[in-house]
């Protein structure tokens, strides 16, 4: 066992029923078990960053982390499982020619906007990041990404306006850009 090795499983030997109790705390059922395996997974992925005095702190910032994770992607799924059960009504009263007509839309002004611009919005949009996961992936502080993000919206609500040729957009002939987070 290389020293690695030995340090993670005195760190999880030493812990593992404290960030466990931590947890369950916090949630109920089945997920206690995802939540501690993530925290440790971060804790071997960095277990450079843990600090040797105070180990056990550490461990509950990460769990308070992943716990805000898994709080966020239940809030995303119970907001899609609402949208979802809410469509067909929609679904049966729109035109799919107008639909078309609004992703080409939003297509183009997309196309319109710069390389950094298009980024942003894709992995906030597409990928479903956060504006701190964003600003990870960005390698940018969180407030950077958040500006950024907002500058990009604005070019591309811009351009779209451009798109459609400055008409006034009424909410039901407007293109959706509910995913853009506009």
């Amino acid at each position: 066992m290389d020293v690695a090795e030995s340090q993670f499983t005195e760190l999880y030997t030493r812990h593992h029923g404290d960030v466990w109790r931590y947890v369950a705390r916090r949630i109920a059922g089945s997920d206690i078990g995802d939540v501690v395996a993530e925290v440790f997974l971060v804790a071997w992925r960095r277990l450079g960053d843990v600090p040797s005095g105070s180990a056990l702190p550490w461990l509950y910032g990460v769990a308070r982390l992943v716990l805000a994770n898994e709080a966020r992607g239940r809030r995303r799924w119970q907001e899609l499982t609402l949208r979802v059960a809410a469509e067909p009504d929609q679904a049966v009263l729109a035109d799919h020619a107008d639909e078309v007509v609004s992703q080409r839309d939003i297509a183009v002004a997309f196309g319109r906007l710069s390389g950094a611009d298009q980024e942003i919005l894709r992995l906030v949009a597409w990928e479903r990041l956060t504006v701190s996961e964003a600003a990870v992936a960005l390698e940018q502080s969180r407030a950077a990404c958040a500006m950024r993000l907002m500058r990009a919206r604005r070019r591309l609500r811009t351009q779209l306006d451009v798109v459609l040729g400055g008409a006034v957009r009424t909410p039901q002939s407007a293109p959706s850009m509910s995913n853009w987070g506009g």
